[in-house]
């Protein structure tokens, strides 16, 4: 595992946070309901024929700061969104950046060669105006910069306060998810470096973290890792490969089944993982299980180190919640099965203490749990 020092401030503006994940999707309205049930989202905004949207409906669900759009068609002949959904199933197309001078960051990022989706343009409604601008980065997926700070509606223009009311989600134990803390995208074999240098070069991101296929390996299956991150480290990219194993990895299954590179999952924070586990298991959430010997193993590390996890092992272990920890704290995480019908996307859950990893010591655990899946769908091949 390699740490990296952050560079100088670079020019060209600030990305201050992810704004919104936007997801697009064959049916909007029962994907939304679907993160709202089982991981405990809330209806936020909407945009739609009531709204004067004729061509895509729109739901924004949100938890905290947390916010996730799911986009569909509402006519035939969207050839764009229904190219997307026959080649990529369900899943993410914009990561999107809460920027603080969007012009400049714009031209900045096309000064050093970005392929430009959609040059800066504005929308205004009666609580002001939001400043947008696109560009493409790995696969088909889009960054958007979003300036918001001359806005005071809800979400964005043209959305409106959500009037979905839904009595069982009231009935149902809250999770408290936080933020976003990173969105992992992942790449075809040898793509993992140009993906990070274009990250480098034309976003100025430097890299934070890396990992290779020595250390993130089990009997079959192994991956590479980068994460590059803003300069305030604020957001973070981490960008996967596959390695060559004896066996398909889940990184190749990925690109296999969702048809190139793409965001394979998104990770939410939480100051409370054990509360908000137990609440998505009680909503109905999957989860990926890995053996009791993990744990054994891991009571046993924890006897030689100065690191004292405040949790209950106990209750990490009957949760399935992943531990993994170094000289100067440890991180709680947990990932969910994939959330749609093709393996592809999935959600995880993490919980920090003094610890800025993204769980290495659990990668051969992890990665044991998502191979007895795939053999489950035939895919350990």
């Amino acid at each position: 595992m390699t740490t990296y020092k952050k560079g100088k401030q670079p020019d060209g503006g600030k990305y201050l946070a992810f704004d919104h994940i936007r997801f697009w999707v064959g049916n909007a309205l029962q994907a939304a309901s679907f993160y709202c049930t089982r991981l405990g989202f809330e209806p936020f905004a909407y945009r739609g024929l009531e709204t004067g949207s004729r061509e895509t409906v729109a739901h924004a669900v949100k938890q905290n700061k947390a916010v996730f759009v799911f986009e569909s068609a509402l006519v035939p002949g969207n050839d764009q969104m229904g190219e997307h959904q026959k080649r990529h199933g369900d899943g993410v197309k914009d990561v999107s950046f809460t920027v603080d001078d969007c012009e400049k960051v714009f031209q900045a990022s096309v000064q050093r060669g970005a392929q430009v989706v959609h040059p800066v343009w504005t929308e205004s409604d009666e609580f002001g105006s939001v400043t947008f601008a696109q560009v493409k980065t790995y696969g088909d997926t889009i960054h958007t910069f979003v300036e918001r700070k001359n806005y005071s509606g809800v979400f964005l223009p043209g959305f409106k306060k959500s009037e979905q009311t839904d009595n069982l989600l009231e009935k149902l134990p809250k999770v408290g998810l936080n933020f976003i803390d990173h969105v992992v995208g992942n790449q075809p074999e040898q793509k993992m470096e140009t993906v990070a240098e274009w990250y480098e070069n034309i976003l100025q991101f430097h890299r934070f973290w890396s990992v290779d296929d020595r250390q993130l390996s089990t009997e079959y299956s192994s991956l590479r890792s980068i994460v590059v991150t803003n300069f305030e480290e604020t957001v973070k990219m981490p960008i996967n490969e596959p390695a060559p194993g004896k066996r398909k990895s889940q990184i190749q299954e990925y690109v296999d089944f969702y048809g190139g590179a793409g965001v394979q999952h998104i990770a939410i924070n939480t100051n409370d993982i054990i509360h908000a586990v137990q609440s998505c298991r009680d909503r109905g959430m999957k989860f990926l299980s890995v053996p009791g010997t993990y744990y054994s193993q891991l009571k046993d590390k924890l006897k030689e180190s100065n690191i004292t996890i405040t949790e209950d092992i106990d209750m990490l272990q009957k949760l399935k919640i992943l531990v993994d920890y170094d000289e100067n704290g440890y991180l709680l995480q947990i990932f969910t099965k994939p959330v749609q019908d093709r393996p592809t996307l999935f959600i995880e859950i993490i919980q920090r203490h003094n610890h800025q990893g993204f769980g290495v010591g659990n990668f051969k655990a992890l990665f044991e749990a998502i191979e007895a899946d795939q053999a489950a769908r035939g895919n350990l091949v």
